[in-house]
C-alpha cells in the first residue's frame, strides 16, 4: 500500500557513474598491449588493428589506456617499417634474417610491456618512432 502513497519519498537517484579505477584502467592498458598478438592469428595489420581499437574504444575515459594505446600503436607502427625493410631487403637475402629478427623482437615486446603494465609501470617500448604523441 506504500506504494501509492503520495507522501512516501521517491526512490534514490543512480549514483553517478565513478571515474574508472586504477585498476581498471590498468587492465585495460595491458590488454591494449596485449591485442597487438591479434596479429599473429590474423597476420597483416592485425599488429596495428588490435591497438588501435582498444585505444580508440578508451582512451577519452582512461588516461592509462590513452598512454598505453599511443605507444603500443607507435611501437607496431615502427614495426611496420621495420617489417618492410626487411622484406626489401629479401632482395639480398639478409631480408630473411632480419624478418624473422623483426618479428621475434616485436612478440617479446609486446609480452615485456604487458607484465609491466600490470604491475602498474607505465612503460615506453625501445626503438619506437614516435609518430602520435
Amino acid at each position: 500500500m506504500a506504494e501509492n502513497d503520495p507522501s512516501a519519498s521517491p526512490p534514490p537517484a543512480a549514483p553517478a557513474a565513478a571515474p574508472p579505477g586504477e585498476m581498471e584502467q590498468r587492465n585495460w592498458a595491458l590488454f591494449t598491449h596485449l591485442s597487438a598478438l591479434t596479429g599473429l592469428v590474423t597476420g597483416g595489420l592485425g599488429f596495428i588493428l588490435g591497438p588501435l581499437v582498444m585505444w580508440l574504444i578508451k582512451k577519452d575515459q582512461m588516461p592509462r589506456v590513452d598512454e598505453a594505446g599511443k605507444e603500443a600503436l607507435n611501437f607496431q607502427l615502427t614495426m611496420l617499417i621495420a617489417v618492410l625493410v626487411s622484406c626489401v631487403l629479401m632482395l639480398i637475402l639478409i631480408g630473411f634474417l632480419l624478418l624473422f629478427a623483426v618479428g621475434v623482437f616485436d612478440v617479446v615486446m609486446v609480452i615485456i610491456a604487458a607484465v609491466q603494465t600490470s604491475n602498474g609501470v607505465r612503460y615506453r617500448y625501445p626503438l619506437a618512432i614516435r609518430f602520435i604523441q
